[in-house]
């Protein structure tokens, strides 16, 4: 069973928006980051941004001021607002939910995470 079931996806032209939310499917361990990924054919899975249990927030260059990430009110729940996407925004998108302890989080290592399946996005005209 998917311990985290991502929604949200799908085709929009170049400048739109879409929202992608992350919820679990069931009971999680105690988890301390979750973040979104995401992976275009051929290219290795690359990070979208993360946030913390207190709320804070980091993000990659290509999508720092497009995209927002915000926790929802249900626990262990998140969004991904993508706004002025872009072709080259176009990938498979992951969620991914962990407890995340060392001198490189929130980025890595993890004890243990969980993961969705993904979901397309596609931008295109």
């Amino acid at each position: 069973q998917v311990p985290l079931v991502e929604s949200g996806g799908g085709l929009v032209q170049p400048g739109g928006s879409l929202r992608l939310s992350c919820a679990p499917s069931g009971s999680l361990f105690t988890i301390n980051v979750m973040g979104w990924y995401r992976q275009a054919p051929g290219k290795e899975r690359e990070l979208v941004g993360t946030i913390t249990e207190d709320g804070a927030t980091k993000y990659a260059d290509s999508v720092k001021g497009r995209f927002t990430i915000s926790a929802g009110n249900a626990k262990n729940t998140v969004y991904l607002q993508m706004n002025i996407l872009k072709p080259e925004d176009t990938a498979v998108y992951y969620c991914r939910a962990g407890w995340c302890r060392g001198a490189g989080c929130p980025e890595e290592p993890y004890d243990y995470d969980y993961w969705g399946q993904g979901t397309q996005v596609t931008v295109s005209s």
